[in-house]
């Protein structure tokens, strides 16, 4: 259901918001204007496709678009002002809330999914929003629309340099806010992985004969000698994973240009949705809190 309001408020912003963009840019010379327009378009419509048809991919630019949206919302409607100003600001708030919701990422998580498995995204770590994901978009609309918006302004020197400079600040800019689309929380067939490339170098799986527990972990979890805090500062989601015998993890350090090997018997990660992903697990046999392992459930009958 979320996802068919975020697909209707999506589809309706060109009249929602689009009037108030012309209305803002009615005194800028035509080629700008143009140019602007295009973009604003392609931005729109990159979106639309996002959310109609997940993938990682363009969750990583509906949550760098819909933010940009609400911006340009807000600067065009200061100038503009009235009713219309509002609902734009409304429209593109609202587009950008659903957009932030739990529900696009586990879409684009599970539309790449391989076979009997079920994704579950890892909840960002809050202190990225404090300021390295604001920049990181920020860089990237601002490599997007300021050179083409310079050199359509007959300002070549300066359109040249933000090309230049902005291409790969640009490319940066998405490959690290692609890097928050691809962390997951994976139930498969053989027991439970963890992807989450700003912490581990590669996907782990803890085999389901290995897991003695997977259960709730409030933020005050005590850690024991060989723990393992993957949470990042995420205080909501927590997630415990015991073990039985210690799991090798290789841990990347300083933007994964570095690791160190791990050994340990109790993981901490923050999910979303982890009342389904706990509901999901036991279904697939893996233990929760006082249970033990046990062999997965078949389809077959006794004969």
């Amino acid at each position: 259901m979320e996802r068919w309001v975020l697909t209707l408020v999506w589809a309706t912003l060109p009249l929602t918001a689009g009037g108030v963009l012309a209305e803002a840019t009615a005194d800028w010379s035509t080629a700008p204007r143009i140019v602007l327009a295009v973009l604003a378009w392609g931005a729109w419509a990159g979106g639309l496709l996002a959310v109609l048809v997940p993938r990682p991919v363009g969750l990583t630019a509906l949550r760098a678009v819909a933010p940009a949206f609400l911006v340009g919302a807000v600067v065009a409607a200061w100038g503009v002002g009235g009713v219309a100003a509002a609902g734009a600001v409304v429209a593109t708030a609202v587009a950008q809330v659903l957009v932030a919701r739990p529900g696009p990422a586990a879409a684009a998580a599970n539309a790449s999914a391989y076979g009997d498995e079920l994704r579950f995204p890892l909840r960002v770590p809050p202190g990225l929003f404090a300021g390295p994901v604001p920049l990181a978009r920020l860089a990237l609309a601002g490599a997007v629309t300021a050179g083409p918006l310079l050199l359509a302004d007959r300002r070549i020197v300066a359109g040249v340099v933000a090309l230049v400079f902005g291409i790969p600040l640009g490319v940066l800019a998405a490959r690290a806010l692609h890097s928050l689309s691809g962390r997951w929380a994976v139930l498969v067939p053989a027991g439970f992985v963890i992807v989450d490339p700003l912490t581990l170098a590669d996907p782990v799986l803890f085999p389901r004969a290995r897991i003695v527990a997977l259960r709730p972990a409030p933020a005050a979890t005590p850690l024991t000698p060989d723990g393992l805090d993957l949470r990042l500062g995420a205080s909501a989601g927590g997630l415990e994973l015991r073990l039985d015998l210690p799991a090798e993890l290789y841990r990347t350090r300083r933007g994964g240009r570095a690791t160190t090997t791990v050994r340990t018997t109790q993981i901490l990660i923050a999910a979303t949705t982890t009342g389904r992903l706990l509901a999901e697990a036991s279904a697939r046999a893996i233990p929760g809190t006082g249970q033990t392992a046990s062999p997965p459930p078949t389809s077959s009958s006794p004969s």
